[in-house]
């Protein structure tokens, strides 16, 4: 009978890119079973104190108070080389007043609020759910929030100011990478089972390495980006001036996402009338990959001669 092994990491498209071989079982793992848990990293983190999963991502900050239940691995590391965990807010801000403000945070176990305690050791804090933050900032509830996984990318998207970059702020300060996670494995399990575990999943990374193209495809699912079949319906193109049912002369339009790059296309078949106003509209049908719906917003803007 094969020994199951709990394996915990975040729903994120890169932890996804690195177990994909041992999720769908591309590799043979011999006499072990492994059941994927996704969780967010702070829950990881709590979860890892108890010793509930025999395999965990954690993050660094949280394995100070791990190591005596658990060993760290030596593959799946996560570091941010002028890079990492960012700060933002709603409006303009200068890193030297956020003393003065409460940052919204996604768990005090976390590398990112560790770093950020190390840049201020003043800051005031509430914790929030990491994909919570950006919309409690835009809502004003809170000054600044502190954001991971892919938050670091898309915040511009939102309208959002960058007011500190930690993984740049730290290797200005030691001309080092920023250490911000890696995955762990409980002692008990003992030193064979240990072994075999790490080398799975070194397995596991180096096949998704080898099929970059699949593995990428299985991975993008897990971003917290748009779903794909949501975007076609999800636009309204008009002329102003005219209503969207009776908006004759609007040339047919397709659309296109790409979810690598979360990019949404709009390609017209005929050119666009010449000194007209045109109103482009998202409808609230448009739904991220959890379900969740995206704001509806509209983009307005003229054709010149």
């Amino acid at each position: 009978m094969k020994k199951d092994i709990h394996v915990a990491h975040s729903p994120d498209s890169d932890d996804a890119f690195m177990f994909y071989a041992l999720a769908t079982r591309k590799i043979d793992t011999g006499n072990l079973n492994y059941i994927h848990q996704l969780s967010d990293i702070e829950t990881l983190n709590r979860k890892a104190l108890e010793g509930e999963f025999e395999v965990s991502a954690v993050s660094f900050h949280a394995y100070a108070y791990l190591a005596d239940k658990y060993a760290l691995l030596s593959c799946g590391a996560s570091m941010g080389r002028n890079y990492g965990p960012v700060v933002v807010s709603g409006k303009p801000l200068p890193a030297k007043a956020l003393a003065e403000r409460v940052v919204a945070i996604p768990g005090t176990l976390t590398t990112a609020f560790l770093a950020l305690r190390l840049f201020e050791p003043n800051v005031k804090y509430e914790i929030v759910p990491f994909d919570k933050i950006e919309d409690e900032i835009q809502k004003g509830k809170y000054d600044a929030g502190l954001l991971i996984h892919e938050g670091q990318l898309t915040y511009r998207e939102l309208g959002l100011h960058k007011v500190l970059d930690l993984g740049e702020w730290w290797l200005g300060k030691t001309s080092l990478p920023l250490p911000l996670g890696g995955n762990v494995i409980r002692r008990d399990l003992g030193r064979e089972t240990m072994l075999q575990v790490s080398e799975d999943i070194k397995r596991s990374i180096q096949y998704g390495l080898d099929h970059r193209e699949e593995a990428m495809a299985y991975a993008v699912q897990f971003s917290r980006g748009l779903d794909p079949k949501s975007v076609a319906g999800a636009f309204r193109v008009a002329y102003v001036g005219q209503g969207p049912d009776g908006a004759s002369g609007i040339p047919e339009f397709q659309t296109t996402y790409d979810a690598a790059n979360r990019a949404i296309t709009l390609r017209f078949k005929e050119p666009l009338e010449r000194f007209r106003t045109v109103r482009v509209e998202v409808l609230d049908v448009l739904r991220a990959f959890d379900g969740a719906p995206a704001k509806p917003w509209s983009l307005t803007f003229s054709i010149g001669g």
